[in-house]
């Protein structure tokens, strides 16, 4: 089987090639948008191909010859809607009947209400935009492989980590510089799932009977607290866990006018009369959008404050979660196992930062 690898140049992209490459099983095609972005795939001698995710004549050449493809791809959030139809489209063309899916978790929230499975009703209501439109492109994605006759099967999986994942480099840059903290002393279930035991979710959906395609959530077998999770970062570091002060306040997220003017350019309805639009007046918004958003000056005179702690929407809301995602679903119609511990893909992570920092 050749399998083509759209987005081979991000984090879960470049382990998808090498696991496929370097197994030996499979050919693999990693597919990427601009010659740049081939500096990872190029290592090993296979067939690479440049194609645009965003434009289905493109690619469809890069898949031709390929019996199967893994979407990988990222982009903001109106990228994110308009690549699964065009991808089924590119797939039919190229004569392909399988296509695996990257979506998220967090198509169901962050911090999803217990007893949430793939047969829970999704909506669009969502405090992060990234939600909206992984929901919307799932969705889009179903459409468009039964308009194509494709087997189609959408992962879900929920935090991605191990080696090149900036949940383990930004982690250990808010540790050592004291911008780390953890909401209700750690408590919140982290729904984890080590980047090897996404490939093989990603492995059982090429090969399972096409009658199971459809959504899938996965993940690593433990529970895991989000306390555990950093705390396994912090000790490997030299850092005391129980030094990881708490989030006392919680800040507004509630956007501000540039943020919301921004959101607005980004919907449908505005993309499709921006080219009527002179382009002076483009210009002149974007630079009051920009003008909006800068900082203040900062006073020279003034000694600059202690970094406080780096508080993300994203991250207050996924240390609320108390439920561990199931993955019953892929156990059992895909056979799905996952085959790396928590503990084992933790220390493979952590031993992969101490070489990329030249400590090991």
């Amino acid at each position: 089987m050749k399998i083509a690898i759209i987005g081979a140049n991000g984090f879960i992209g470049t382990r998808l090639v090498e696991h496929f490459h370097l197994g030996g099983l499979n050919e693999v095609a990693p597919i990427v948008r601009r010659p740049v972005s081939l500096a990872l795939p190029a290592r090993f001698a296979i067939d690479w191909r440049i194609g645009d995710a965003l434009d289905a004549n493109s690619l469809a050449q890069a898949l031709a010859g390929c019996d199967a493809i893994v979407h990988a791809a990222i982009g903001d959030p109106r990228q994110i809607e308009a690549m699964p139809a065009i991808l089924a489209e590119a797939a039919a063309r190229a004569g392909i009947k399988r296509v695996v899916y990257l979506s998220t978790a967090s198509v169901h929230g962050q911090s999803p209400e217990p007893g949430t499975n793939e047969s829970s009703p999704l909506h669009t209501g969502h405090a992060l935009e990234y939600n909206d439109a992984k929901i919307r492109a799932e969705r889009s994605f179903h459409t468009a492989c039964q308009r194509h006759g494709l087997a189609g099967f959408a992962l879900r999986p929920g935090v991605v980590f191990g080696p090149r994942s900036r949940w383990i480099t930004d982690l250990a840059t808010d540790l050592r510089s004291g911008r780390a903290w953890l909401l209700d002393e750690g408590r919140g279930i982290c729904n984890s799932i080590y980047v090897d035991n996404l490939v093989a979710a990603v492995e059982a959906a090429l090969t399972a009977d096409a009658k199971h395609a459809g959504a899938y959530l996965v993940g690593d077998e433990e529970t895991v607290t989000w306390r555990e999770f950093y705390g396994g970062v912090a000790t490997a570091l030299g850092i005391d866990p129980a030094t990881i002060p708490p989030l006392k306040n919680i800040p507004d997220f509630t956007p501000g006018t540039a943020v919301r003017l921004q959101s607005l350019a980004a919907t449908p309805a505005v993309q499709s009369v921006l080219p009527l639009v002179p382009g002076i007046a483009k210009r002149t918004v974007k630079n009051l959008l920009v003008a909006a958003q800068r900082p203040p000056a900062v006073d020279a005179w003034t000694l600059p404050a202690a970094p406080g702690p780096r508080v993300t929407q994203e991250l207050v809301l996924l240390q609320q979660c108390r439920v561990k995602l199931p993955h019953t679903k892929a156990a059992q119609a895909l056979n799905y196992r996952a085959p790396v511990t928590f503990a084992t893909g933790l220390a493979r992570s952590l031993a992969w930062l101490a070489f990329a920092e030249g400590r090991a």
